[in-house]
């Protein structure tokens, strides 16, 4: 029994000990394998070193046999060049000596001249120790010759020279070498053979390199002379026959060849050797020390070309050190064997790694679902956000387009419309909040529809209205003639900028004025291009804030106050205002309009070292700015880049205690009136044209002022002219003025600034206005009326004048002021034209409101009444479906979308759901197709969301579920016509 029980454990343990062994095994062969592997990648390692260092090491000599040759052949080039130059000095010597000694009878040149002149001109012979000159003398002419110069002929060693054919005697010589006068140049064995050749071939020849008296190796270089000029190919007994004697030089070579080298560089890196090889089994050195041929370093022959065709000169280059191993031929072998031995690493640690990765991947996917979802979060926080301000804001703004609808005295009418544009302020502001990350991600886009740029710009001077009288200061605003009426581009980002820069003027301003104007680019250049002053980087240049300080003489400004920018000075004023007299044409290639905007101020200004910094997000001049003023430093950002995005440009010049002008540029497209169509009508505010025909005098004694006056004049149709003081006016007025004035017919009122009146203006001059007004032979006498930045009650009565209005001044304002002045009625058309399109829309049409909040129902069933709608009002998304049910009697449905127990979406998907129930089962109850699109046409009710949500994913959302368009609260005429139009227009429904 043990034995057989024992028998079953031995058979199944043996397997598992072979199958240990054979894992141990397979261990074993596999780290033998590696080891090998390990081994054999190390030798490749190391075979990859060494092939890649010969090969950087091979290159590295090429490049330095390279660098050797090309310097050796510019060592060569110049040492020939100036050889050359040397050779030609001594040409034109040899011509001297032949023109003045041969060709002049007697002869113009001396042994004095010579040497004078030669000495004179050895800087162009910088390389020659002496030049000397001697004369061809035949022996049947050596008796005279040595008669007529008073010494015999000698030889080179100072004795009387033999009898021979012919001598060449020195005659004139350079200081340095006077020693040799009278010697016979062909005496010397060498230089008579150097003569002969010279003489026959017309050529410079040289000696064999010798040892000068200054101790350098150097060559004697002669030059023939003859009496007449010879052809190139004359033979060499003419030659002989035309000498009349040689010039020589000795030549310094090795001062040629170390000033040649110390021009250059590498000079140190050389060893230059220069020798005469004419005999080339006994090669004479020129220059430089001997050279075993067998030498290591790289070295470069160049041959030298010094003129002489009988010997031969060549230059030998070498390194003076044996070029070093470059570094790179032991770094980059060595990082190679390093990145080569990390592979099998990487390898590994990849496959190893790998697993991990998966789990990284895997995270990454949940964080950016986590991501994604936050986005969401974030969007729909701003969406309940902008609800949750819009909600009670659509309330105000609704409330305060009812009052307005009903019969209000001027000065309520501007406070409700004053209240009204700070609330679409708000609404503005909310949007910018909105819109900021949108600039961030760049993913901002412009509107471009047509608007009325100077309706806007009333906009905005309404809205700072009360505080500009608060504060005392003339806030004015100004628009070129040649402005188009009407303009093709954003108008809330426009309006974004200026209201922008104008509240930065009102917050920083305490006194003196703020002045926006807008002209054309081109006009604007012409009139500026000579008055710029130099600024850099939008600063003034000042060095000190002291400087800068505004001095108390009056300036012909808006205010009197000195300005920031002299470029808006009166004299450029003036200029721009001449272009528009003068209509001149406004020349373009393209439908492209670029305005200039600038805003005038004559605040604090910025401090020159904070001017820098100012188009900063979130910054500041200073911390006291911040505190002192508020702000959070975000306007003049988001204005940038908002400019940039309008294809323009902003700058500004600041002078601390003077003043800030801002200026930018704004690409637009002109757009005729004609050109708009209904489908994108545009809120002109038209004003009345009761006034035309009117004429009107002002009495201002500021030119800016009085123009900006005009221009509102001139908008509601009303000519004006302008005098400086109350006295010129009523001489105007009395018919005993001279200039020409007195043509202009009786003007219907008398505008009078304030301080004009106020300042030098007695009794008695209020006595002779009364007259006036009471002995005029006109039917109606002017109404006199008084033009004050400051609102009093008491002014009216203690001026005696008609009528105040109260600055700043707009059209709409104005025209309110002058029909209560004059007593014209305005008429009932002109108070809704703007409302026509709309009302011809809703008139008569069943609409459902939803909305949960009772304010909104009230304010939307208000407006839309207005317009002649028949308007039912439910609280919640089921009431809503109740009533939707087919068939139902309503042409159009405003639908809120935050609701609670349904909300807006869900009521929407429900009534998509009754509609195509219904549309199903008329299918199924006529065959006929016409009748059946008639009736899915007919139950499609066109439903709008109304929402204060207006971010893009609530927009996506909407037409997903099935609405058909979008109203933001509150909604604006404009808008609403715009959304409604293509569901209730029959025109546009039947060309659909």
């Amino acid at each position: 029994m043990g034995v057989g029980g024992g028998e079953p454990v031995s058979a199944v343990e043996a397997p598992a000990e072979e199958a240990g062994k054979d894992v141990k095994g397979r261990w074993r062969v596999k780290v033998r394998l590696s080891r090998l592997a390990v081994l054999l990648w190390v030798l490749a390692a190391a075979a990859l070193w060494l092939g890649l260092h010969w090969r950087f090491r091979r290159a590295a000599l090429r490049k330095a046999e390279e660098g050797l040759v090309s310097m050796c052949e510019e060592r060569a080039r110049m040492l020939q060049d100036q050889f050359a130059v040397s050779i030609n000095h001594v040409h034109a010597l040899a011509i001297l000596v032949a023109t003045f000694h041969y060709e002049k009878q007697p002869p113009a040149l001396d042994q004095d001249t010579f040497a004078d002149y030669t000495a004179r001109t050895s800087f162009e012979r910088p390389l020659l120790s002496g030049v000397a000159y001697a004369q061809r003398v035949v022996h049947a002419d050596r008796e005279s010759f040595e008669r007529q110069q008073g010494w015999i002929i000698k030889t080179m060693k100072h004795e009387a020279s033999p009898v021979q054919d012919e001598y060449a005697p020195v005659i004139y010589s350079q200081v340095t070498v006077s020693y040799i006068e009278g010697l016979d140049m062909m005496s010397g064995e060498e230089d008579r053979e150097n003569i002969l050749r010279s003489r026959a071939t017309g050529k410079a020849v040289l000696t064999r390199p010798f040892r000068l008296m200054s101790n350098h190796l150097g060559v004697v270089l002669t030059f023939p002379v003859y009496l007449r000029d010879l052809p190139a190919d004359a033979k060499v007994e003419d030659r002989v026959a035309a000498t009349a004697g040689y010039l020589g030089g000795a030549f310094d070579v090795e001062s040629l060849v170390e000033n040649l080298l110390r021009q250059l560089a590498g000079n140190q890196e050389l060893v230059v050797n220069v020798y005469d090889i004419t005999n080339h089994s006994n090669p004479l050195v020129m220059y430089g020390s001997e050279v075993p041929l067998g030498n290591p370093s790289p070295s470069h022959i160049c041959m030298l070309d010094f003129g002489d065709p009988f010997r031969k000169h060549h230059m030998i280059c070498r390194y003076r050190n044996k070029p070093h191993v470059p570094m790179s031929a032991i770094t980059t072998p060595s990082g190679v064997f390093v990145i080569w031995m990390l592979v099998g690493y990487i390898l590994y640690a990849a496959w190893s790694r790998y697993d991990n990765v998966k789990e990284d991947c895997r995270k990454m996917e949940e964080l950016k679902k986590r991501a994604e979802a936050a986005d969401v979060a974030k969007s729909q926080f701003l969406a309940t956000v902008s609800h949750e301000i819009r909600t009670p804001m659509n309330g105000v703004l609704g409330m305060l387009d009812m009052l307005l609808d009903t019969d209000l005295k001027s000065t309520q009418m501007d406070y409700a419309q004053t209240a009204q544009v700070c609330g679409k302020a708000l609404i503005s502001l909310i949007n910018e909040v909105l819109d900021r990350a949108k600039i961030e991600a760049g993913k901002l886009d412009l509107e471009s529809v047509p608007f009325d740029l100077r309706s806007i710009l009333d906009d905005v001077i309404s809205l700072f209205s009360s505080k500009s009288r608060e504060k005392g200061i003339e806030l004015a605003v100004y628009v070129s003639e040649r402005v188009p009426e009407i303009l093709l581009g954003d108008p809330g980002r426009f309006r974004q900028i200026i209201t922008n820069l104008v509240g930065n003027s009102i917050k920083f301003t305490e006194r003196g004025h703020i002045f926006v104007q807008v002209h054309l680019a081109d006009h604007s250049n012409l009139a500026t291009e000579a008055k710029v002053e130099p600024v850099a980087n939008g600063m003034n240049g000042h060095k000190d804030e002291a400087g800068a300080i505004s001095t108390s003489v009056s300036h012909n400004t808006l205010s009197g106050f000195e300005a920031a920018d002299s470029r808006n000075s009166w004299e450029n004023f003036k200029h721009l205002l001449s272009y528009e007299t003068n209509e001149m044409p406004y020349e373009s290639d393209s439908d492209k309009v670029t305005l200039v905007v600038s805003v005038e101020d004559t605040g604090i200004g910025i401090p020159l070292d904070a001017q820098g910094r100012v188009f900063t997000p979130f910054m500041q001049a200073d911390s006291s700015t911040s505190r002192n003023y508020g702000g959070t430093g975000i306007g003049l950002s988001i204005s940038k880049c908002l400019v940039e995005i309008m294809g323009g440009q902003i700058n500004f010049v600041s002078r601390p205690h003077v003043g800030s002008t801002f200026t930018f540029t704004a690409v637009l497209q002109r757009c005729d009136r004609s050109a708009i169509s209904d489908s994108k009508p545009v809120t002109l505010h038209p004003l009345p044209s009761n006034f035309k025909g009117l004429s009107a005098l002002l009495v201002d004694r500021r030119p800016v002022r009085a123009t900006v006056t005009k221009y509102h004049l001139q908008r509601l149709g009303i000519a004006s002219e302008v005098v400086s003081t109350i006295e010129l006016a009523l001489e105007v007025l009395s018919g005993r003025n001279d200039n020409s004035l007195t043509s202009m017919k009786q003007p219907s009122m008398l505008l009078i600034e304030s301080d004009s009146w106020g300042l030098k203006v007695d009794v008695s001059l209020c006595t002779r206005l009364l007259e006036i007004k009471q002995n005029s032979c006109e039917p109606v006498s002017p109404k006199v009326i008084l033009l004050a930045a400051v609102e009093s009650d008491k002014l009216k009565a203690k001026y005696t004048v008609d009528s105040v209005i109260t600055k700043p001044l707009k059209a709409s304002t104005f025209a309110t002021c002058l029909f209560q002045a004059l007593g014209i009625t305005q008429s009932s058309n002109e108070k809704h034209e703007g409302s026509g399109s709309l009302r011809g829309l809703l008139l008569g049409k069943n609409i459902l409101v939803v909305d949960d909040n009772k304010v909104n129902l009230r304010v939307a069933a208000g407006t839309l009444k207005k317009y002649g709608a028949k308007v039912e009002c439910v609280e919640s998304g089921k009431d809503a479906l109740a009533l939707l049910q087919v068939p139902h009697k309503f042409d159009l449905c405003l639908m809120d979308i935050q609701m609670p127990e349904m909300d807006g979406f869900e009521a929407t998907r429900q009534i998509r759901a009754v509609e195509a129930k219904a549309d199903e089962q008329t299918e199924t109850e006529d065959d006929s197709e016409t009748d059946s699109t008639a009736k899915a046409v007919k139950w499609h009710l066109p439903i709008l969301a109304m929402t204060a949500d207006v971010i893009q994913a609530t927009f996506e959302e909407c037409t997903k579920c099935g609405m058909d368009g979008y109203v933001s609260k509150p909604f604006e005429e404009k808008q609403l016509f715009q959304a409604v139009q293509k569901f209730l227009d029959p025109y546009i429904g039947s060309s659909d």
